[in-house]
């Protein structure tokens, strides 16, 4: 918990579920933190219960007013706001716009920003909330899976490009947690996530547990691990059980 004391922390999507059991962490832990959601509503009650900053608006484009608000200085970006996405190959153009968009290019957005500031004086830290999906799949969900892979891909490339000029990431990749998110992942998420689910305070443990050890992957879940070894051990195979499991799911009547 010392490493954060004092430091200046950005939570996006902390209207609920992971960001705001983020935010409560950090905050526990001495940060100075930034909560973000579209509706001013949803953070202020949790900005005022962690003595912390709400600022309204689109997680792509809140930087500098977080900046503003911590007094000139980002030390922590956590890029929780998520879109969930179900849906297969023939979803809407707009539903794989907005996955886009929220799932990766806000990511994006907020590193172009952070990284003049942090490269210059050397250290920062980005944690990206992804999911199990990035690294392995979902089913039911391809707007869903296919960005969160992007998500995931991209805190890889911001690592392995910048963490020898001080600038650590983390990819946060739960399967279940108990939130919103969960519930509007459907029938699939009840199939695939619901049985061994967590609540959101185990996924901020899960954060701070990765940070102390400077560990990339950050995994709630550590039977996750067993299953990315796998896939990368044997694609076929691997590919073979999640079609079973497709396939137990279109049986179900979904």
């Amino acid at each position: 918990m010392s490493t954060v004391q004092g430091a200046g922390v950005v939570v996006t999507g902390a209207g609920g579920g992971i960001g705001a059991a983020l935010a409560r962490r950090f905050a526990a832990g001495g940060a100075r933190v930034v909560v973000n959601d579209l509706d001013l509503a949803r953070i202020e009650p949790l900005a005022k219960e962690i003595g912390g900053f709400a600022v309204a608006g689109d997680a792509s484009g809140i930087v500098d007013a977080a900046r503003e608000a911590l007094d000139g200085t980002v030390d922590v970006y956590c890029a929780n706001a998520g879109l969930a996405s179900p849906g297969d190959v023939f979803a809407d153009e707009e539903v794989w716009a907005a996955a886009w968009d929220v799932n990766v290019m806000a990511h994006v957005r907020a590193a172009r920003a952070l990284l003049p500031h942090w490269l210059e004086r050397g250290s920062g830290r980005f944690v990206t909330t992804a999911s199990a999906a990035g690294l392995l799949t979902m089913i039911g969900a391809a707007p869903y899976s296919v960005t969160k892979h992007g998500a995931v891909a991209f805190a890889e490339w911001l690592s392995l490009t910048y963490r020898h000029r001080g600038i650590k990431v983390h990819a946060i990749c739960p399967q279940g947690v108990r939130t919103d998110m969960l519930t509007a992942a459907g029938s699939a998420g009840d199939l695939v996530l619901g049985p061994g689910a967590v609540e959101p305070d185990v996924v901020a443990d899960a954060l701070f547990e990765a940070m102390d050890a400077d560990r990339f992957l950050v995994l709630p879940h550590p039977e996750v691990a067993g299953y990315y070894q796998a896939r990368a051990a044997d694609p076929d195979r691997w590919m073979h059980g999640m079609n079973r499991l497709q396939q137990k799911w279109e049986a179900s009547g979904a």
